[in-house]
């Protein structure tokens, strides 16, 4: 073996279908809403045996916490395949895990209710990452310092010799400030309004 042949072979890099689609949309924000929708409809019609004894939960308002938990099964799942409505969706993830509270056993356990809350304010925060080209022209404005950049066309402006500072002061007189007495009208006159008398 030489030094120019590395000892391990890489695998060759193919394109990670799952990760480019997870990177292009509010993965994590559709997942855990969808995680805090299943105990918010699940409880309020499950049984939970703790041993020998059976804990049912149910309430008088099961079908609005299994409406909530659907809606919110229904979000992420928004979040992931139309993530163009990320806000709303996250917004409104936040509005029927609030609700849950007292619609579903405490929101599903409080467990719910968190992952429903983290779920809709991942999905309200998430951004697009920009596109390959714009990322490179912020990596080429980066290493620019700020100066102008000179061009080969352009030529340093030469120095003006007396006789033309004479010309061109005397096409362009000095303005003199200051050495007119102030009256009322020159006073509304300095501001834009001029007074006839």
């Amino acid at each position: 073996m030489s030094a120019e042949i590395p000892a391990s072979r890489e695998v060759p890099k193919k394109e990670n279908r799952f990760k480019v689609w997870r990177q292009t949309r509010p993965f994590w924000a559709g997942l855990f809403t969808m995680i805090g929708g299943v105990p918010i409809a699940y409880l309020p019609y499950g049984d939970m045996r703790l041993g020998n004894v059976t804990l049912a939960m149910q309430t008088t308002a099961g079908a609005g916490a299994l409406i909530i938990g659907v809606l919110l099964i229904t979000l992420g799942l928004t979040m992931w395949f139309q993530p163009i409505v990320r806000v709303f969706a996250g917004v409104a993830t936040i509005v029927l895990a609030l609700v849950s509270i007292p619609v579903s056993n405490f929101g599903g356990l409080v467990v719910g209710y968190l992952f429903a809350v983290i779920g809709g304010g991942m999905s309200a925060a998430w951004a697009p990452a920009p596109p390959a080209e714009e990322n490179d022209e912020a990596e080429a404005d980066a290493e620019h310092d700020g100066r102008p950049e000179a061009s080969e066309e352009a030529a340093p402006v030469p120095a003006l010799d007396p006789e033309t500072e004479a010309m061109v002061a005397a096409v362009f007189p000095e303005q003199r400030e200051g050495t007119q007495p102030l009256t009322d009208t020159t006073i509304d006159a300095k501001g834009g309004r001029n007074s006839a008398g």
